[in-house]
């Protein structure tokens, strides 16, 4: 005779505690941070205007004369005024001498015109 197994019998499930497994998984990302920096070069010129005021002085002497002609005055002493006649003319004894102008002449009072601020070493000009 043949037999048949028998099905077997299922028993409700045993449920064990749960295992707990953790993967990590990594990824990067890149977050950029920009932190910007202005730097200005200021330049200062300073102009420093410098005024000077510079002088000159100039001195002037001013000399005036006049010639006042008197004519002949009769009496004057020590004055000596030939006139030139005919035959006269330089010769000996003739030319600069007492009555002709020179220094020294012998007419009393007369000025030679070497005041001062005047005659020859003066040079006011």
């Amino acid at each position: 005779m043949y037999c048949r197994p028998r099905p077997s019998q299922v028993m409700p499930a045993v449920v064990h505690p749960t295992k707990c497994c953790v993967t990590h998984s990594f990824q990067n990302i890149v977050v950029p941070h920009v932190h910007p920096t202005h730097h200005t070069h200021v330049n200062h010129i300073n102009y420093e205007n410098q005024h000077s005021f510079p002088q000159t002085q100039s001195n002037v002497n001013q000399v005036t004369q006049s010639n006042v002609n008197m004519g002949p005055r009769p009496g004057v002493a020590g004055a000596y005024s030939p006139g030139m006649g005919p035959g006269m003319g330089m010769g000996p004894g003739m030319g600069m001498g007492p009555g002709y102008g020179g220094p020294g002449t012998g007419v009393a009072g007369a000025s030679t015109g070497n005041g001062p601020k005047q005659g020859p070493s003066f040079s006011g000009r």
